[in-house]
């Protein structure tokens, strides 16, 4: 039925709950496969990113939880890895180095002019009064450094799921209306996209506004285009509540198989597979 999500978050990181709540929803919830995929460390402190003093503590919980529901839902370890620059991204050796499971590439982080870091992955407000003060309200500038530095993550490589693509769309658009409709930013998008499944990344159809916005990361209106591609998609909540876990991800299926698609890619036993989307009338309903 579908039942996994290779995307979330717990109190290592940014997440509302201990890691063991999440895999007793997620069990409970019927998942056939779920995933750990904290916020990886940053080389200076956040309050939404875990620290490398808990890195074993993190992947030996994790060991610890797959023993605890093995044959029940298989669980994973893997790390949401931010890139920041050339030094600091997936394909860094620190991250290389750990027995992770796979790796999510994904970009939160710009630089302002003065080369000072600045949060990009903000609430709409929020984010505009960023765009406003470190940007001089150049919401283009924002929006094709934000394409630049993804586009960069995809070249430097060393992970496996390309996580919330076009994430900045929903905040563009809040700050200026119809951008996401103007021809360079199609382009982007496109170009960002094709890239991506070029070099055989899965795209990841983030979930996590759905229910509270009613858009995917990806845009829906680029599924028929991913389709064309051949891409291979992966349904994730990004999950930082339990009772989100499958948040939007019966309209995520329903939209992919609106757009042609019949598959999406799933991790059992270790290895990525491309799984039938279910046509059950749970889901169709």
């Amino acid at each position: 039925m579908n039942q996994t999500n290779y995307h979330s978050h717990c109190s290592y990181c940014d997440g509302r709950a201990d890691m063991s709540v999440f895999a007793r929803w997620a069990c409970a919830k019927g998942f056939s496969a779920y995933g750990f995929s904290s916020h990886a460390p940053l080389p200076f402190p956040t309050m939404w990113t875990m620290e490398w003093d808990r890195m074993g503590d993190y992947l030996a919980e994790v060991e610890q939880l797959k023993r605890q529901y093995e044959g029940r839902v298989e669980l994973y370890a893997a790390l949401e890895i931010d890139y920041l620059n050339d030094d600091w991204n997936p394909a860094s050796e620190c991250f290389r180095a750990l027995p992770l499971d796979y790796r999510i590439g994904s970009v939160h982080l710009l630089y302002d002019e003065k080369g000072e870091v600045v949060d990009g992955d903000l609430p709409a407000p929020k984010f505009a009064k960023m765009v406003l003060h470190h940007f001089h309200g150049d919401i283009e500038a924002v929006v094709k450094q934000y394409f630049d530095r993804a586009n960069r993550m995809l070249e430097l490589g060393e992970f496996q799921i390309l996580g919330h693509a076009d994430k900045v769309h929903y905040n563009a658009e809040w700050f200026c209306p119809h951008i996401v409709e103007q021809q360079w930013y199609v382009d982007l998008v496109q170009a960002h996209l094709k890239e991506a499944v070029r070099r055989g990344y899965l795209i990841e159809i983030n979930t996590k506004a759905y229910n509270d916005l009613g858009v995917f990361y990806p845009d829906e209106s680029y599924f028929p285009f991913l389709r064309a591609l051949g891409a291979r998609v992966v349904v994730n909540s990004d999950v930082h509540y339990p009772d989100r876990i499958e948040s939007g991800r019966r309209a995520a299926l329903q939209a992919l198989s609106r757009a042609g698609f019949t598959h999406v890619a799933e991790l059992h036993k270790g290895e990525w597979s491309d799984v039938p989307i279910a046509p059950s009338p749970a889901l169709f309903q």
